[in-house]
This record gives structure tokens, C-alpha cells and sequence, in this order.
């Protein structure tokens, strides 16, 4: 996955949440603070949320927005947001919330990618105990 994906300041790893809408709007609002995304995305990706949860498993979900949100994409991007003490996400307990913004189909293969890292048991593993933005992005990008 290309490093350039994911700024360091889009890596948040002390985060709380009260439940699965607050969650997915800390990403959104982590990937409108580096500039990736309008504002409107945001709203987008709780739509998506509602319609279709992103929980892919391993206490990992994947926010991203709907077909019709491309617009307010500026540029491809991820977040990584760790939820130390969870947050219930419709009765899984998810730690991990990796957002994606993505133009052009972009979505697609990042969304691979993403699920062949975050199979791999150590690899996942290393992303839930990173103590570091840049120990996140090593484990994202090599």
C-alpha cells in the first residue's frame, strides 16, 4: 500500500467513542483535519454505516463512504483510529477503524489489501498494540 495514503497525523491510537456513529465520525473528521475529504463525507460514511455495517471481523471495521460521495473526496487517503476500549459496533466489539477515501474505484483494491494485512494474525495484532503513528504505517505500507 502506498505511504503516502496515510499522514502520520491521521493516526490517532487514544481514541473513545460512545458507540458506532461517533466512531465513523471521528474518521470522517479525521480524514477531513489532513485534507482528503469535504465535510460532507462525513455524512456519507454514517449513510453507508446505516445501510451496510463496514465490520469486516477480528474487531476491525472499515468506514468509507457512499458511491455518491466521490465528489467530496479531494484525494485518496486512510485513517487509522484505535479505540483502546472499544466501541460496540451492532454487538461485535471493534478496536480498530481504518477509513477510507478513495476516487475512481480506488476503494476496491485498497479495501484488498487492507483485508490481506489485516488477516495475517501478527500483522493485526502489531496494529492493535502500536504505540506509534510510525509503527502503524511501517504495518501498513510494507
Amino acid at each position: 500500500m502506498r505511504e503516502d495514503l496515510l499522514d502520520p497525523r491521521a493516526v490517532l491510537l487514544h481514541e473513545s467513542a460512545p458507540d458506532r456513529e461517533s466512531a465513523v465520525r471521528r474518521c470522517g473528521r479525521a480524514l477531513v483535519e489532513v485534507g482528503a475529504v469535504a465535510e460532507p463525507y462525513v455524512a456519507a460514511m454514517l449513510e453507508r454505516e446505516r445501510s451496510l455495517s463496514t465490520y469486516v471481523g477480528e474487531g476491525v471495521a472499515i468506514p468509507h463512504g457512499t458511491n455518491a460521495s466521490k465528489n467530496d473526496i479531494l484525494r485518496d487517503a486512510l485513517c487509522f483510529v484505535r479505540f483502546p476500549y472499544g466501541v460496540d459496533w451492532d454487538g461485535e466489539q471493534v478496536t480498530v477503524c481504518v477509513g477510507i477515501a478513495a476516487r475512481d474505484g480506488g476503494h476496491v483494491p485498497l479495501l484488498a489489501a487492507l483485508a490481506e494485512i489485516l488477516l495475517d494474525p501478527d500483522r493485526a495484532r502489531a496494529l492493535r498494540e502500536a504505540t506509534a503513528a510510525e509503527d502503524v504505517i511501517k504495518e501498513l505500507t510494507s
